[in-house]
């Protein structure tokens, strides 16, 4: 399983990679191998502010949808728009091109109760 060690990891399988104030976020390795093949991400949050762990979107896959949580606060700034006609980028490369969002973190403290990459494959196993 794929879980690179310069990114943050949240209990619900999203990831982070902050660049500054602003950071991307998106699902795991683990979680899009879980969902199968994701058919639909829908973002209807671009413009607003989210609390930690609230939903910023739903990914869809053929046999299920699947809540995304922002894994810190922040406001939605983008919304990864070459999803809409290629979803399945997120399966195939759910740490770059299959990003979902871009957020400016309202609090990088937040940062500090996320997963490194160690403990996170030990939820994972």
């Amino acid at each position: 399983m794929n879980v690179p060690a310069n990114l943050k990891y949240s209990n619900d399988h999203e990831w982070i990679r902050v660049e500054g104030d602003e950071a991307y976020i998106g699902i795991t390795d683990f979680a899009q191998s879980q969902l199968g093949d994701i058919v639909f991400v829908d973002v209807t949050t671009v413009g607003e502010t989210l609390a930690k762990n609230e939903v910023f979107g739903t990914i869809e896959a053929v046999k299920t949808v699947s809540d995304a949580f922002i894994p810190v606060g922040g406001e939605v700034l983008e919304f990864n728009e070459a999803l809409n006609d290629a979803p399945e980028t997120v399966n195939k490369d759910p740490y770059g091109d299959g990003w979902m969002i871009k957020i400016k973190m309202t609090d990088k403290n937040e940062l500090e109760q996320l997963l490194s990459a160690e403990d996170y494959m030990k939820i994972i196993g």
